[in-house]
C-alpha cells in the first residue's frame, strides 16, 4: 500500500537555546599523522560554537554509550571486540585507524548523539546538535569502516525506538558519502525511514537509487545519488520535490540528521558544490519537517567535513536556523540546467511511486 500525503500543521513550541552535546575528550582520537579526520575538526566546531551569543545554545553533558546500547545496532561480538581494543593502536581498514584515545572518543560520540536525542524527546527543548568525532554513518553492524567506529546516528535512532517510545524515526543523511552502515542497520524495517543524498560513484560504492530496502522495509530507504559538481539548486530540488513529500507522508515523530558538511564546494574530499547558504536552507527544510510532524524534535549529529573553517561556519549556520533564524531561499536552477534537474527528480519519484504518492504539482 502506498503512503499518501497527510494534512500537516506547523507551529511547534520550541524552548530557547539549541542543545549542544560535545566533549573535548573526543579530540583524543588521533588516527595517524596527516589523517583528514583529525582532532582539528572537533576543535574548530567547538570553538565556533563557543562564540555564539548567550542563549543561542544550551550545553549538555554526555556520557560514553554503554555496550548494551551500542548493541542495539552493532553485533555484540563486534562491540566487545572494539571495547577490548581500548588503549591500543591498530589499522582497522585502509581508511580507519585507532590510537589509545579512540575507543573512548567513539563511545562519547555515540553518547553525545544519545544525550541530545533523549533530551529533545523528553522535552521541553526540541532541537539539538551533537558535535562529535569520530563520525559514524559508515560503521556497519559488524565492523568499523570509513573513519567510523560506532554508528552514532543509528544508535540514537535505535534507542529512540527501543527506549523512548518513538514510533517513526526519519534519518536524513546529507553527507557527501553514502551512509551505508545506517542503511544496512534499518533497511528491513519500516519504523525508520532513511533518506540519503550523496555523490554517485564515490566511496563507499553503495547508495544506488535502486536500493530501496527489503521485506517490511521496502520503500523506506530513499537514495538520491548526485553527479560530480552538484550544487545548491540540484540538491534543493531533490529535497523539496522528493524527500519532503515522502517525509510528509511518513509523519515522523523524531528527525535525526547525519550532518556531514563535505558536500561543500570548499571541502578537499567531496567534489560537490554546496555553499554555506545551501546548508542553512537544507537545515531549514529539515527543521520545518520536524515542526510539522515531530513537535519540532530534530537533532543533528555531525559526520564528515574536512576543511575545519568551512565545517565550523556551516555548523554555526545550522545552529542559527535551529534557533529560529530564517534560512535563505533556495536558488533557482539556470535555464540550461532546469530540464535535466526536473527529469532527474522525475526518475527518482518513479522509483518510489510503488510506496509513496507524490503531489501532482512539480515533477511527475
Amino acid at each position: 500500500m502506498r503512503r499518501r500525503l497527510a494534512s500537516v500543521q506547523t507551529g511547534a513550541t520550541i524552548v530557547s537555546g539549541v542543545l549542544v552535546a560535545s566533549d573535548e575528550r573526543m579530540g583524543a582520537h588521533d588516527p595517524t599523522p596527516g589523517h583528514p579526520e583529525s582532532p582539528r575538526r572537533l576543535h574548530a566546531m567547538q570553538e565556533a560554537v563557543a562564540t555564539l551569543p548567550a542563549g543561542r545554545v544550551t550545553p549538555i553533558a554526555c556520557e560514553p554509550a554503554a555496550a548494551d546500547t551500542l548493541s542495539l545496532v552493532h553485533e555484540r561480538s563486534y562491540v566487545d571486540w572494539m571495547l577490548a581494543l581500548d588503549d591500543t593502536r591498530r589499522q582497522l581498514d585502509p581508511d580507519t585507524a585507532i590510537g589509545p584515545g579512540s575507543v573512548p572518543a567513539a563511545r562519547l560520540a555515540a553518547g553525545a548523539a544519545l544525550a541530545v536525542t533523549r533530551r529533545i524527546v523528553e522535552g521541553p527543548a526540541r532541537r539539538g546538535v551533537a558535535i562529535v568525532r569520530p563520525p559514524g554513518h559508515h560503521a556497519e553492524p559488524d565492523r568499523a569502516m570509513g573513519f567510523c567506529l560506532f554508528n552514532n546516528v543509528a544508535v540514537a535512532a535505535a534507542a529512540a525506538r527501543a527506549e523512548l517510545r518513538c514510533e517513526r524515526v526519519l534519518i536524513i543523511d546529507w553527507d557527501v558519502h553514502h551512509g551505508n552502515g545506517t542503511q544496512h542497520a534499518f533497511e528491513t524495517r519500516a519504523d525508520v525511514l532513511f533518506c540519503s543524498t550523496h555523490r554517485t560513484n564515490f566511496y563507499p560504492g553503495t547508495g544506488d537509487a535502486s536500493e530501496t530496502g527489503h521485506g517490511p522495509g521496502r520503500g523506506y530507504t530513499v537514495n538520491a545519488p548526485l553527479p560530480l559538481g552538484a550544487d545548491d539548486a540540484l540538491i534543493g530540488a531533490v529535497y523539496r520535490e522528493l524527500i519532503t513529500p515522502i517525509a510528509d507522508a511518513y509523519r515522523p515523530d523524531l528527525v535525526l540528521v547525519s550532518a556531514g558538511f563535505d558536500a561543500h564546494a570548499d571541502d578537499p574530499l567531496g567534489g560537490l558544490r554546496m555553499t554555506d547558504d545551501g546548508f542553512a536552507s537544507l537545515c531549514g527544510l529539515v527543521r520545518d519537517i520536524a515542526d510539522r510532524h515531530a513537535d519540532g524534535r530534530v537533532a543533528l549529529v555531525t559526520e564528515g567535513g574536512y576543511d575545519p573553517a568551512t565545517l565550523a561556519r556551516c555548523v554555526t549556520r545550522c545552529i542559527d536556523v535551529l534557533a529560529g533564524g530564517e534560512p535563505p531561499p533556495w536558488p533557482e536552477p539556470d535555464d540550461d540546467a532546469a530540464p535535466a534537474i526536473a527529469e532527474y527528480v522525475r526518475r527518482l519519484r518513479r522509483i518510489h511511486a510503488t510506496t509513496w504518492v507524490f503531489p501532482s504539482h512539480g515533477p511527475s
